[in-house]
């Protein structure tokens, strides 16, 4: 995938990243890259959805980012449902159930296993 037309990426902090890098393959995003120091910690990782992508790492004292768990994130999906069904699946807890939006669309959203939120939906804004 050609990631240079994806100009937002928002950046989160995990503490256990092998985790969550499991738990984000299964929602559907994919790996472009991965970049581990000495010990195996992974310092930076750019991993793709389609039409967006993030950056994260692991929590270390000198890392630019949000506290672990403390990042919100809204994905635009053409079936939700699926999507959330998957993440409850990998560990994530239901926050708000799948329905239709009085805006338009339907989602809902969830909490990943490190306390992040993540609402899908297949409204998409603008």
């Amino acid at each position: 995938m050609n990631v240079s037309h994806i100009k937002h990426w928002p950046s989160m902090t995990f503490r256990d990243v092998d985790a969550m890098t499991d738990w984000l393959s299964t929602i559907g995003f994919r790996e472009h890259a991965t970049y581990r120091d000495d010990s195996g910690a992974v310092v930076h990782a750019e991993w793709v959805w389609d039409g967006g992508g993030i950056m994260f790492g692991v929590a270390r004292d000198d890392a630019f980012a949000t506290e672990p768990g403390a990042s919100s994130a809204y994905l635009v999906v053409e079936d939700p449902d699926d999507v959330v069904e998957r993440a409850v699946a990998a560990g994530a807890s239901v926050v708000q159930a799948v329905k239709d939006q009085d805006y338009g669309g339907r989602g809902g959203s969830v909490r990943d296993p490190e306390g992040n939120l993540w609402s899908f939906g297949s409204y998409q804004p603008g």
